[in-house]
This record gives C-alpha cells, structure tokens and sequence, in this order.
C-alpha cells in the first residue's frame, strides 16, 4: 500500500495489540536528561518531539533497532506502588535497556534476555507508580502512535555516504525498509544502519532527495517527494508533510 499525501485518502490503521505482561524500572531522574541520544538516534528529546514520555525496551521488544519508535501503553499492576486506578501513560521507545548478565535475571538483570522490559524514563514511571518501588509489575499494550506534522529526516555522512535518522513517525511508529532518490536517480535501497538510521552509500550532493519508506509493523509505504532541497547539507534536518496513519 502506497501512502500519499493527497485529500480523502486514508491508508490501513495500526491497530492497538492486546494486553501483556512485563515489568518496568526507570533511569535517570526527574529532569530525563539521561534519556537524551540512545540508541535509537534521535538526539535531545525535546527538539526532536518526543519529550519525557519515553522508555528504553529490553533485548527481545528492541528488535535490533526496528523497535525504534514504537508506541506503548503501559499501567502498573499487582503491586502495592501502583497508583490508585491502574492509571495508563504512552510512551514511545527511544533507547535499548542492554543485558546485564553480571546480575540474575531476576534480581538486577532486569533487562536480559527473555524478559520483556520497559526501563522508563522517570517522568514516565512517576505517572503510574510511586519512584520508591524500583521496579513493578506492568500490563503493556502495542498503540498508534499519535505525530503532529510530518515523517522529519535528519542527515549525517559525507559525500558518498549518506546517513538518515527518521523521526516523528506515526502509525506503527516504526521501519522496516528505506529508500533514497536523488533527482538524477532512481530509487536507491537503504540498508539499516542501527537503530533508527538507514545509510546509502551513493554520491547524491546536489540533487533533491525523496524518501520511500515501509513501516516494520503495517507494511504500509509512504514516499515523501523532494524532502531536502539541492543544496542539503549533513548535520541538519528536514521535514516532510507526509505520515503513517
């Protein structure tokens, strides 16, 4: 399915997964400062949209990258920290919570493989529990991600590698494959890079550049035509207005 940016037309909805149990920690402190870079790519936070309502995924949710931006539901269950009512926040995933197996699974080792972990920002995890419980037992469902404005690309590399982080993606909030086309060339495939980056190693200074990009979790493609103008430089970063739904 190929989306474009034209009136009355709306492609598939991602839809909200059912309910599942996992647990939550949080990092940092009230300020997320530490939450800022990660390993998803998207830089500070609060420039980039996505603010303090962010979680790092274990292993097994991170998917090697291609959880990068995905959107949960997550509330506090079976423990005495809940806040009353089970209250639900979103977060959106932004970082990788790595394995630690100097520490049992079960005791510190909270985000090693198998277990299925959210490690919050503390923002985040003071709207569902109180801070002092360390860690509690959560339901976590998979959502719509909800962006104002535009699929947004920011540039690295040089000029023969090209380097695109993608950002504010709604919909399933995530991607599975890229492309780039210069306005001397056809579509050219990205390969994942890390994270949520896509790289093409092809000289296209000069050129306007589009983008094609499928999301991982609806398989619903979008092409943003002439996102960066012909004089785009790395280091900046340049919006579209076209979206997942």
């Amino acid at each position: 399915m190929i989306t474009k940016a034209r009136a009355g037309y709306y492609a598939p909805v991602f839809r909200p997964t059912a309910w599942q149990l996992a647990h939550a920690t949080f990092y940092g402190d009230e300020t997320a400062s530490e939450t800022m870079g990660g390993a998803c790519g998207y830089g500070n936070l609060f420039s980039t949209g996505y603010g303090t309502d962010t979680a790092a995924l274990s292993s097994v949710l991170f998917n090697n990258g291609y959880g990068c931006g995905q959107c949960f539901q997550i509330r506090c269950v079976q423990s005495q920290w809940c806040y009353k009512g089970s209250p639900i926040t979103t977060v959106t995933a932004t970082n990788l919570c790595p394995p630690n197996w100097a520490q049992d699974s079960n005791n510190g080792g909270w985000c090693n493989p198998p277990r299925t972990h959210f490690d919050m920002s503390k923002p985040a995890f003071m709207k569902i529990a109180q801070w002092k419980a360390g860690i509690v037992p959560v339901m976590f469902r998979r959502v719509t991600c909800v962006r104002k404005g535009g699929l947004r690309f920011s540039f690295q590399g040089n000029g023969y590698w090209l380097l695109v982080y993608v950002m504010n993606v709604a919909g399933g909030g995530d991607i599975a494959q890229m492309w780039v086309k210069g306005s001397k060339t056809g579509w050219i495939s990205m390969s994942h890079n890390w994270g949520a980056s896509y790289q093409a190693f092809a000289t296209l200074g000069g050129q306007a550049l589009s983008f094609k990009i499928t999301s991982y979790t609806s398989h619903e493609t979008t092409i943003a035509w002439n996102v960066a103008p012909s004089n785009w430089q790395v280091g900046m970063a340049y919006s579209s207005n076209v979206n997942f739904h």
